[in-house]
């Protein structure tokens, strides 16, 4: 089934010069963009995006510093996108990440993981609307 999901390559992803060899990556496991923004987060856009961890230890820190500088949006496109995509990116921790994934070849910690992408339908079509209208989608 053809799926649409977000991703979003984090801070330290543009920090490090990244982008684009994780645009590559992407691009070469059949994910097609039909949407792509960059733009810095605001800490109160920040927050909003990830309200679902408010009440996560980690919430004031992950807000902080996705706000703390530029990063990429995309809308991405393929069969089953949504667990293509997690399998790609590989486990939150780059330390148990498999090898060749994002996070295992780009992201310094738990916290600094270089990219994000939806966890299900739901969690999809909520950030993808976050970020996109349907006219900015291809």
């Amino acid at each position: 089934m053809i799926q649409k999901t977000l991703t979003m390559l984090k801070p330290d992803t543009m920090a490090a010069g990244n982008a684009g060899k994780i645009i590559a990556m992407l691009e070469s496991e059949g994910f097609a963009i039909i949407g792509m923004k960059l733009f810095r987060l605001t800490a109160e856009k920040a927050g909003r995006f990830y309200a679902v961890h408010r009440e996560r230890p980690f919430y004031s820190s992950l807000v902080s510093f996705m706000s703390e500088g530029p990063v990429i949006a995309m809308v991405l496109e393929r069969e089953d996108a949504i667990q293509h995509l997690r399998k790609v990116m590989g486990a939150t921790d780059p330390a148990k990440a498999d090898p060749g994934t994002i996070r295992k070849l780009f992201a310094s910690s738990i916290e600094h993981n270089a990219i994000h992408g939806s966890d299900s339908e739901a969690s999809a079509q909520f950030e993808i609307g976050f970020f996109f209208s349907q006219l900015e989608q291809l």
